[in-house]
């Protein structure tokens, strides 16, 4: 009978056989020693599989006690564990022998115990397991496997309740986020020590997500309200949240009118006594007494004579002076409006963004192909000299006449533009989310821009986010005036489904009107988070559609020149030409773990410190200028300040945490309050994006009061990967810098920007660009000649699906160079096209 060497008999064996592979593996067989893991089973039993009459469970480790594993088996001839794949030493169990007297069969139960430190050996890298296998001769059954995990509960909250005033029968929400722990934390909440139950109480509901509701605020309500977390090993309590109820008071009935009196007048009053003002509440607003003049035959007394006719004539005469004053200002009125409608020319619109100049500039390099003398006799309004960009106050941009400057056809255009007015971007917000197709864009005032267009376009901006939408001329069909908006989603507002290993590379961001008529695409701008290698990378755009579900309708690098969406990549940008308007996002799949996303790592402190402790907290976030500039926001609310540039980290997706320590401390002076070495952030908690920010507290303690100094380095490395680290050395009583635009540069731009001011290349010589070079010409001097010195040739075939391709290129470059682009730079790029020729635009048909 073959023998397999291994950890399972497959075969029946003899007593002897079995005892004497079980010294060939190690195990020494000692008959009725109390380490013996071996019986011998009568051979009544001999045809029985063995089966578990308990098996091993789950176990969490508190602080340093080991747990005991347990495992029982009958009929059972050995039973051995098995922890993450290694066999445990036979010395290490512990075997007892019994026999279940209903059914007379041997029972072996075998315990172990699994200490701290054997757990930490593999942390980081996989769960710790084990496993009890038990055999007969017959063969072998494996029990379930049972996890052991390292118990611990994080000292600080993620997020605390905050403290806020609140009108009676107002809803309150009051947020809390525990801390990290291992089992994970349960919370309940207490309101002045004392526990909140919300089946005793309605008015409370504490939510899936550890949040606690006020459905109706009352007086009684008021008081300090505490979020406590807890599981095996520890209990947290959350900084208080003061409450306070207020009551605005409200006006009591009029009492009825009064008598007459002998002045002729009535009067009646009122108290602000339902309710009455209290708790910080405010005051009742109004008169609280109220007089009327009587008629006369209720007076006691009345006027009579000389007295009564003073009176008439001083009322007609007043009444005469309104009425001249009336019609003086009416007729101003109407002679100014008349003058200014006097003042609009048809062909205004295509000078929008210049001024005419008085002085005559110096002319710097290639100005000979930034002159220009328009024909503008058609129109009402004439001007002399040089076009001057608004933008780029150095440049002009040149061009002999021609076909270019013929006018546009009459007709006047009101276009809008200039600063997003915060009331008016409410108003229109509010307006946008009754339409049953926008109820899920946010009311985020500060993160929306609007702007009514038409053929010309124009640009919306959201500051500081790097998001913006170009509507290039002719985009909007003629005739036709749209309202468009652009806002970027908070991912708690708007939650995309992600799957498997798929993360977030971009903000979720919404333009529209959906359904709205494009005759040519726009460009929405917007940042990424990632490498930008697709061999790293399979990246799709998805678009949320009407029903709320997101669609995939584009896979990177892979476009098709047919479809109503292409994408150009850049560092750390992504342009998007869209056909239709809505709602988009990149999600990204790693291909291998040599894939990269990018986070932004950024340190801040309390901008006073008054006491001996000293929090340090570390940001982790996607390198997007939107979660950065939110960040700060946040920041700037709570009275923080920078402490350090933000670095820039490559993250793996190699499952390896992001750990953080800090280091190098003068111990003389300050103590790190962190039990462990480090703190650690989850993979996972990074990767799937499921959060915009997460961030590590470092608490430090200063032996006194009058240390002020800290210098310390503080690490942030993946594990088995790339790190940063933070040389801190400043003053913390000294070093009150605010949060400011040292490091979040203010777009002063406005966010709205409509017709030809929104564009760097005017309109009219936009047009001779594409004339002269969407023609082709066997020299290559046209289109594909300046897609190729603009480093676009990867997009060749898109761009010649369309029927100019020309016009494609400039909206790019137009999209790129908005705040940094040089018309000049520009124009020595199509000069250089030309070659021998001084301007591009003169080639004519015969030389090409």
């Amino acid at each position: 009978m073959p023998l397999l060497l291994g950890p399972f008999v497959r075969c029946r064996l003899s007593a002897t056989l079995l005892a004497l592979w079980l010294v060939l593996s190690g195990f020494t067989c000692t008959g009725g020693s109390e380490h013996a893991a071996t019986a011998t089973l009568p051979a009544a039993f001999s045809d029985l599989l063995p089966h578990f009459l308990v098996e091993p469970e789950d176990e969490y480790i508190v602080k340093n006690k080991p747990v005991t594993l347990t495992c029982r088996s009958t009929p059972a001839t050995q039973i051995y564990f098995k922890c993450n794949g290694e066999w445990v030493h036979q010395d290490d169990h512990l075997i007892e022998r019994t026999v279940d007297p209903a059914t007379a069969l041997p029972v072996m139960q075998v315990t172990i115990e699994i200490t701290r430190q054997q757990v930490e050996k593999i942390f980081g890298l996989d769960e710790y397991w084990c496993q009890c296998v038990a055999w007969s001769t017959t063969g072998t059954q494996k029990s379930q496997k049972a996890y052991i995990r390292i118990a611990y509960l994080r000292k600080n909250f993620e997020e605390e309740p905050q403290g806020k005033e609140v009108a009676l029968d107002q809803e309150v929400l009051l947020r809390c986020h525990p801390p990290e722990g291992v089992p994970q934390a349960e919370v309940e909440w207490q309101r002045n020590e004392d526990v909140i139950d919300p089946a005793s109480d309605p008015n409370f509901v504490i939510t899936p997500d550890h949040n606690l509701v006020i459905k109706k605020a009352r007086l009684a309500d008021t008081g300090n309200y505490t979020c406590v977390a807890k599981n095996i090993v520890a209990r947290r309590k959350s900084t208080s949240a003061a409450i306070l109820v207020y009551v605005d008071g409200g006006w009591s009935e009029w009492s009825k009118w009064s008598a007459c009196g002998a002045d002729c007048s009535m009067w009646r009053s009122r108290e602000c006594t339902q309710p009455s003002p209290g708790t910080g509440g405010k005051d009742c607003q109004g008169l609280d007494l109220q007089s009327l003049n009587c008629t006369s035959e209720q007076c006691p007394q009345t006027v009579s004579g000389a007295e009564d006719v003073a009176l008439y004539v001083g009322m007609v005469a007043v009444a005469l002076c309104l009425t001249l004053l009336l019609i003086v200002v009416v007729l101003v009125y109407r002679r100014k409006k008349e003058g200014l409608d006097a003042d609009v020319a048809d062909s205004s619109i295509l000078t929008t963004g210049f001024q005419p100049m008085g002085i005559k500039p110096s002319k710097p390099e290639n100005s000979h192909l930034l002159t220009i003398q328009p024909d503008l006799t058609t129109t009402t309004t004439s001007y002399q000299g040089t076009l001057r960009s608004r933008h780029d106050a150095t440049g002009k941009f040149s061009m002999t006449n021609g076909p270019l400057l013929d006018p546009l056809p009459n007709g006047s255009h009101t276009l809008h533009n200039g600063k997003l007015n915060s009331d008016a971007a409410a108003e229109f917000v509010s307006r946008l989310s009754t339409q049953s197709y926008f109820k899920t864009l946010p009311r985020d005032v500060a993160n929306t821009s609007y702007g009514t267009f038409n053929f010309l376009g124009g640009r919306l901006t959201i500051p500081n986010t790097g998001i913006s939408l170009l509507i290039p001329p002719e985009a909007i069909p003629r005739g036709k005036i749209y309202e468009i908006y652009l806002t970027v989603q908070r991912k708690e507002d708007l939650r995309l489904p992600l799957a498997g290993c798929q993360t977030l590379l971009s903000p979720i961001v919404s333009c529209g009107p959906p359904g709205v008529v494009l005759s040519r695409p726009v460009i929405l701008s917007m940042d990424h988070c990632f490498d930008a290698c697709l061999d790293n990378w399979a990246v799709r755009l998805k678009k949320q559609n009407y029903e709320g579900a997101w669609e995939d309708v584009l896979l990177m690098g892979e476009e098709l020149v047919s479809d109503p969406y292409y994408c150009q990549l850049e560092a750390e940008t992504c342009r998007l030409f869209s056909e239709q308007l809505g709602t988009f996002a990149l999600v990204g799949e790693s291909l291998h773990m040599g894939a990269a996303k990018r986070l932004r790592l950024v340190l801040f402190s309390d901008a006073y410190c008054s006491t001996l402790e000293y929090n340090i907290r570390v940001y982790c976030m996607d390198d997007t200028q939107d979660v950065f500039k939110e960040v700060m926001q946040m920041e700037r609310q709570l009275g923080g300040r920078l402490i350090d540039e933000p670095h820039v980290l490559l993250f793996k997706d190699s499952y390896h945490n992001l750990r953080l320590s800090i280091h190098d401390m003068p111990q003389a002076h300050w103590r790190s309050k962190l039990l462990a070495g480090y703190q650690e952030i989850p993979f996972y908690h990074i990767w799937n994006g499921s959060q915009r920010y997460l961030h590590c507290t470092f608490t430090l303690e200063r032996l006194s009061l009058s240390t002020c100094e800290l210098t310390c380095q503080l690490c942030v490395w993946q594990v088995e990967g790339e790190g940063q680290s933070f040389s801190l050395d400043f003053n913390i009583a000294k070093d009150t810098r605010a949060l400011d635009s040292e490091f979040l540069l203010m777009d002063s731009n406005a966010t709205a920007l409509a017709g030809p001011s929104a564009f760097q290349i005017p309109y009219l010589i936009r047009q001779k660009i594409c004339s002269s070079l969407d023609a082709p010409c066997p020299n290559g001097a046209d289109w594909r000649m300046l897609a190729q010195r603009l480093k676009l040739e990867r997009h060749m075939s898109f761009l010649a699906s369309k029927a100019s391709p020309t016009s494609v290129i400039l909206d790019l470059w137009e999209a790129q160079h908005f705040h940094s682009g040089n018309i000049n730079q520009l124009a020595t790029v199509m000069a250089d096209i030309g070659k021998q020729e001084a301007m591009i635009f003169l080639v004519s048909d015969g030389e090409c």
